[in-house]
């Protein structure tokens, strides 16, 4: 296999882009080197194949939509709230809309997921782990709410942002900000605890 990491990214960078763009039917390696602008047969001399492409689209996907430190610094030095905690959500939120290439993709590596068992079971870890880590952010970051809260608000606005990326029109733009302000007020309560 090639071993220059530039190129290799450019073309991972492009698999995600066809993957969000076309589907998992459509990400083969002819569309990865046209994405990328690079000639015929380049992409099948960097990967041995596509499993192992959609293996490299897994852990790039999680770089290219990882919030910068210094944002996340920057929106975690309000006081600890719900408001705090409702505040982060939206952010998470304008941060999927902005990457909307980046979630549709990793939508559709968990539809792909589905039909390749070594693909779930990857994406299952780094799904985990993801998830763990935010988890421990919220309690150790001295955020209202239990790791239940945590779980509930993860899984609901996983549905939003599924509804915006795929029916946008099912939830109107304009109503986000007030559900989600909802969401987290019913998910840590008005004690920090569930409600």
């Amino acid at each position: 296999m090639v071993r220059n990491p530039e190129r290799r990214a450019a073309l991972v960078d492009a698999a995600i882009e066809v993957l969000a763009r076309d589907g998992a039917r459509g990400l083969t390696f002819r569309a990865v080197d046209a994405a990328a602008g690079v000639p015929g047969g380049t992409a099948s001399n960097y990967f041995s194949n596509r499993d192992d492409l959609l293996g490299q689209v897994t852990g790039r996907i999680h770089q290219r939509i990882a919030p910068d430190p210094d944002e996340v610094a920057e929106v975690m030095a309000a006081p600890r709230s719900r408001a705090l905690v409702a505040d982060l959500m939206r952010w998470i939120n304008r941060r999927v809309t902005e990457n909307r290439t980046g979630y549709l993709a990793m939508l559709e590596l968990r539809l792909e997921a589905t039909r390749r068992p070594e693909l779930q079971a990857e994406l299952t870890r780094v799904m985990r782990a993801t998830l763990d880590g935010d988890i421990g952010f919220h309690l150790e970051s001295g955020l209202p709410g239990d790791r239940t809260a945590v779980l509930l608000t993860y899984l609901a606005m996983t549905g939003l942002m599924l509804e915006q990326l795929t029916l946008p029109g099912v939830v109107p733009a304009e109503e986000t900000d007030g559900l989600i302000t909802a969401l987290v007020d019913r998910t840590i309560g008005p004690s920090g605890e569930p409600g």
